[in-house]
């Protein structure tokens, strides 16, 4: 009979412990994904023209530093741009002549709202609307303009359009054994 009370005993508190500890999770998630504003924060909205790779939950920095984040999105009806409502830290004062931008970390990495303090005593406060604004960019579209405005690949296949052909050829007709004073520049070979 003893034996049996131990292990209940034993299973008993191994499954509190899950328990407590899968509650943790839930609480740390659930704040750190964008399920819910922290207490006491503002929010502010801000329209962009495209606000690719930003959804709700997306970190609002400030020189690098996380400040807030992104808690709705929508597409606004009257000026057919994307609104979204950032949620930022009370802590945080942010001047009411600030700009947005949507960036990435790089290349391959994820989208965030960078905030660009302005010089405005006057801080943003609950409910402001932030209109200096700047949504993604689309580096593909980017590229294919380069290609474009560049001539598209060159006649050569170095794919650098019309200026690296005429610099080539340039260079293909310049002597490579003549130093500017018209001497050699390389000692003569027999």
């Amino acid at each position: 009979m003893r034996v049996v009370l131990k292990e209940n005993l034993v299973e008993a508190l191994i499954g509190v412990l899950v328990v407590a500890v899968a509650t943790w999770f839930i609480v740390f998630a659930y704040g750190r994904t964008g399920g819910g504003a922290r207490a006491g924060s503002y929010q502010v909205a801000a329209l962009f023209n495209d606000a690719s790779g930003v959804g709700v939950g997306t970190d609002v920095r400030v020189a690098g530093m996380t400040v807030g984040q992104v808690v709705a999105s929508s597409l606004d009806p009257e000026t057919w741009q994307a609104r979204l409502t950032l949620s930022i830290d009370p802590k945080v004062s942010v001047p009411a002549d600030s700009s947005a931008v949507i960036t990435s970390e790089g290349i391959m990495g994820g989208s965030f709202v960078a905030l660009v303090p302005g010089g405005d005593p006057v801080p943003l406060k609950d409910g402001d609307l932030i209109i200096d604004t700047q949504g993604s960019v689309d580096l593909l579209s980017m590229i294919g303009q380069f290609i474009n405005q560049s001539g598209g690949i060159g006649k050569n296949g170095n794919g650098g359009g019309n200026a690296a052909d005429d610099a080539a050829g340039a260079m293909a007709d310049t002597p490579m054994d003549a130093a500017p004073s018209g001497e050699p520049a390389l000692p003569a070979t027999q």
